[in-house]
């Protein structure tokens, strides 16, 4: 789902994504994580997170 489906405003949606990913890395002590990521127009982006 996209913004509406999570119920944040459009221009949140990455930063909660990236939060919740964040958190979720910290809880379960991993390393890496990757975030995927619509841009809208038919064009995505990914992220890959390294906690050091």
């Amino acid at each position: 789902g996209g913004a509406i489906a999570m119920g944040h405003p459009l221009g949140a949606t990455g930063a909660i994504i990236i939060g919740t990913l964040l958190d979720e890395l910290e809880r379960r002590d991993l390393s890496t994580g990757l975030a995927t990521l619509c841009i809208a127009s038919g064009m995505g982006a990914a992220t890959i997170i390294e906690r050091v």
